[in-house]
């Protein structure tokens, strides 16, 4: 009889409330810090495994960067804000790393993220330009209500014109996840004046029906609520059931998105 030793790697995980000052708010990531790179599949189980909305991966890179890749529970994806908040926040308050400024290398290409004053961490994205769409009848369908406006990229942009609409709707994710984007964005004016815009996120195509704070849409949202309300800094609410705030600055092509982060779990697993 033939034995076939298997061999496991020891990973540190954490589990992160990103866009939260305190925990059971903002949105949850797992962030596994890595020395080299298994097979993606392996990086897919740990993320389905973890079933949260993203599991980002971590490990060096050259010239004193650091390499990172987003998983949802089914596919990878090519940018992720708040697990990208919750690794910068690993990094620095968990990890000790002694810097200001990390800079993480990604699909998405350059990301830098910036220790800012009283704990909010600022991360450098880019713009994501949309285009003016249809309305089509399987997104009407899909949401429960009929945008005003509605403009494309990756994401689907929808615009209400009232945050009660956007509050209320109870989406038909079966529906929306048949749609040819990454997600579905909704959003509106805020309308008691502690906001400039609320929004929700549903990517029931990559497995996450709903996503409680995204900071990826904000590339797609800064822009386009700057250019409306005529300032290039703008404060958000995601109105999902956990909720969360972000401040967004549009800054020529890029967009500066700050949040907070706080630990939740501190833990090991094995990966083969």
């Amino acid at each position: 009889m033939i034995y076939y030793m298997v061999c496991c790697m020891k990973v540190p995980i954490y589990q992160v409330d990103a866009f939260a000052d305190s925990l059971f708010t903002g949105n949850p990531a797992a962030v596994c810090l890595l020395d080299e790179w298994p097979a993606t599949k392996v990086l897919q189980q740990v993320a389905k495994e973890n079933n949260l909305s993203e599991t980002a991966f971590v490990m060096p890179a050259k010239r004193g960067k650091w390499a990172i890749r987003w998983f949802t529970p089914k596919v990878e994806v090519d940018l992720c804000g708040h697990a990208t908040l919750a690794a910068t926040h690993v990094m620095f308050d968990e990890r000790g790393l002694e810097k200001d400024e990390l800079t993480f290398t990604s699909r998405s290409g350059d990301l830098k993220v910036s220790r800012l004053e009283g704990g909010v961490l600022g991360m450098d994205f880019p713009v994501v330009s949309t285009t003016q769409s249809s309305v089509s009848s399987l997104l009407v369908e899909g949401l429960g209500g009929y945008p005003s406006e509605v403009r494309t990229a990756d994401d689907c942009l929808c615009v209400f014109d009232s945050e009660e609409i956007v509050r209320e709707l109870q989406p038909d994710f079966r529906l929306l996840g048949r749609l040819p984007f990454r997600g579905i964005i909704v959003t509106a004016p805020s309308a008691n004046g502690q906001a400039d815009f609320v929004s929700r996120f549903f990517a029931p195509a990559v497995g996450v029906d709903e996503d409680p704070v995204t900071g990826s849409a904000h590339c797609i949202l800064t822009p386009y609520w700057a250019k409306r309300l005529g300032k290039e800094r703008l404060q958000a609410v995601q109105v999902s059931q956990r909720g969360g705030r972000l401040a967004c600055e549009l800054r020529g092509d890029r967009v500066l998105i700050e949040g907070k982060a706080v630990t939740y779990l501190r833990g090991e697993i094995e990966m083969i």
